[in-house]
């Protein structure tokens, strides 16, 4: 473990794109129009307490353009900073396989047609993984890397009533099945700072994780933002933020319990300022990823070092 990965102490998405395309690989977030089962009455209207009103695509492209005017705008703002590398098709806002299955394939191969793309990602629900979606992403994959991110959260069902996530672990569990079956890989979402959940239920969280088969773990940080529904349960009480030293101490031991060949997609998020609420700590992001560096470094953490395999891990 001498330099790591490529002297960081977690297997990050750049060493991973690096290794897989031997060049720099960018995320092209799009947003293809779709809706979510829990937004539209399906299994309900509120949809996931945390959940902005852009459907977490607050960064991806504008919905009333077409797939490539969007893709051509973010490559763009892209260029002014980095002047070659390829691309993923990143389709982010909502529920990225709730649509018709034609539908989903014309916006897929548009996104695919753009110069220089080499990946397509796609954020869903497991819920929404019915056998013409799987078989879609099967046919895709096998002509273009395909992975899917799943926004588990919390392993706690008790938590996912809470913040209304609309289904229980066991959707999760077949999900996750059927996307093995179809060698897909998965990312998976995690939020720490969910109301009524202490450091237990966080690292708990991490560690079904890291032995659920996952190929890939997002971190993020709770970010409570203006118009989501969560401000009720802030605005009485009920919700406390992170503090900074908190969440680095839960980053640094979460990395240290999954898995050396995960992929970390994600250490801590941002929101955009004029929507936050808080924590506003957060919105110093390279501050706060300097500081989980450090703290790995400082207490000689590092991915896999606290992993422990169990019978019955999927591989």
């Amino acid at each position: 473990m001498d330099n790591f990965w490529n002297g960081k102490r977690y297997h990050s998405l750049n060493y991973f794109l690096r290794n897989k395309f031997g060049e720099k690989v960018f995320k092209i977030s799009l947003d293809g129009g779709f809706s979510c089962p829990n937004r539209d009455g399906k299994i309900s209207k509120g949809g996931c307490l945390f959940c902005s009103e852009r459907g977490s695509g607050d960064y991806a492209g504008d919905r009333t353009f077409a797939i490539t005017e969007q893709f051509n705008n973010v490559k763009t703002m892209m260029a002014n900073k980095w002047k070659t590398g390829k691309y993923i098709a990143y389709f982010q806002a909502y529920t990225n396989t709730y649509a018709p299955v034609e539908e989903l394939r014309r916006k897929y191969e548009e996104a695919l047609n753009q110069d220089g793309v080499v990946a397509l990602a796609i954020a869903t629900r497991p819920d929404c993984l019915d056998d013409e979606v799987l078989n879609l992403l099967k046919e895709i994959n096998q002509r273009v890397y395909v992975w899917i991110e799943l926004g588990l959260q919390t392993v706690s069902d008790k938590t996912a009533k809470k913040i209304n996530r609309g289904y229980d672990l066991k959707i999760f569990e077949e999900a996750m099945i059927k996307l093995k079956q179809i060698e897909i890989d998965v990312v998976v979402h995690t939020i720490l700072g969910l109301p009524g959940e202490d450091r237990e239920d966080m690292l708990n969280t991490i560690d079904y994780v890291a032995h659920s088969g996952a190929k890939g773990i997002k971190f993020h940080l709770l970010h409570l933002m203006k118009q989501t529904p969560m401000v009720e349960l802030y605005d009485k009480g009920d919700l406390k933020f992170l503090s900074q030293e908190d969440y680095i101490d839960l980053i640094c031991t979460g990395v240290s319990i999954i898995p050396e060949d995960m992929v970390v997609h994600r250490l801590t998020g941002d929101a955009p300022r004029d929507l936050l609420i808080g924590p506003m700590w957060s919105l110093k992001k390279w501050e706060v990823l300097n500081a989980i560096d450090k703290s790995l470094e400082d207490n000689d953490l590092y991915q896999g070092k606290n992993f422990k395999c169990i019978q019955g891990d999927i591989k």
